[in-house]
C-alpha cells in the first residue's frame, strides 16, 4: 500500500545511489522491521523506530567515503551517525512504498562531549544535521532517528518517538529546562545524498582533517558504543 502523492513526488520512490531501496539487503531490513503493520503511518512508525534503535549513534564513526554512506551497507553497520540513519529510514521507506527524501539543517547542539567538541574545534554547530521527511497522509512529515534509546539514557533525556502522524525532531530541552537543540539553518531537501556538498561544508568549517580525526581510540567517549552490544 503506498501513500498517495503528486505524480512530481514520484523521485521520492524510485531508487538511488545511495538511497538504494532496490537493494536485497535493504528490502528485507524494511520487511522484517515493517512486519505486520496494516498501512504507511504504521510501517512509517516501525521503520523509525527499527533505525532509530538497531544503530547506535556514534559520531565518530563519521567518514568522507561514499561507500559508507549507501543504505545497503548501512544495514550491516553496528555503529552510525545522523546522516547516513537518515539514509537507512528514506531507503526502507522508499523499499515499502513510502515516498521519502533527505532534509538537512545546521543544529546548535549541545548534546555534546569534551572529546566531540575537541573535534569539531570547540563548535558547537552541527552542519547538515541529517533527518527524512516522509510523505504519509498526503503531507511530509519529518523524523530524525538519530540517537537511539540507550544512548538517551546515558545523557538523561527520552528518546525520540515517531508516530508517522507528526514531525519527530531533535530533543530542543533537556529535563532541567535548559537548552539542547536548536535549528538554525535549513538547508533543503534532496531525493538522493549531495554527500560532497556536505564532505566540503564539514572541510571548510572543522578543517580539512576532520573526517580523519572522528575517531575515539580509547573507548573512554560517552557517545562510544559499549564493548558487545547489538
Amino acid at each position: 500500500m503506498t501513500s498517495r502523492v503528486p505524480s512530481e513526488y514520484s523521485e521520492y520512490l524510485e531508487p538511488g545511489f545511495y538511497v538504494d531501496s532496490d537493494d536485497e539487503r535493504v528490502r528485507a531490513f524494511a520487511r522484517d522491521a515493517s512486519g505486520s503493520a496494516s498501512g504507511p503511518v504504521e510501517k512509517a512508525a516501525r521503520l523509525f523506530t527499527a533505525v532509530r534503535d538497531g544503530y547506535w549513534y556514534d559520531p565518530f564513526s563519521a567518514s568522507n567515503d561514499p561507500a559508507d554512506y549507501r543504505a545497503s551497507a548501512i544495514v550491516g553497520a553496528g555503529a552510525t551517525w545522523c546522516v547516513p540513519k537518515a539514509v537507512l529510514l528514506a531507503a526502507a521507506a522508499r523499499a515499502e512504498g513510502i515516498p521519502a527524501r533527505l532534509g538537512f539543517a545546521d543544529v546548535r547542539n549541545h548534546f555534546q562531549t569534551p572529546r566531540l567538541k575537541e573535534r569539531m574545534r570547540g563548535a558547537d554547530l552541527f552542519l547538515y544535521h541529517g533527518y527524512t521527511d516522509l510523505h504519509l497522509d498526503g503531507r511530509w512529515v519529518k523524523a530524525t532517528p538519530a540517537f537511539n534509546a540507550e544512548l538517551c539514557t546515558r545523557f538523561g533525556v527520552a528518546p525520540i518517538a515517531f508516530d508517522g502522524r507528526k514531525d519527530a525532531l531533535l530533543h530542543e530541552y533537556t529535563p532541567d529546562g535548559g537548552t539542547y537543540m536548536e535549528y538554525v539553518r535549513d538547508r533543503g531537501v534532496f531525493a538522493d545524498l549531495p554527500l560532497q556538498e556536505i564532505v566540503d561544508a564539514f572541510g571548510a568549517y572543522y578543517g580539512e582533517g576532520f573526517f580523519g580525526s572522528l575517531r575515539d581510540p580509547d573507548g573512554t567517549d560517552a557517545f562510544t558504543r559499549p564493548a558487545g552490544s547489538a
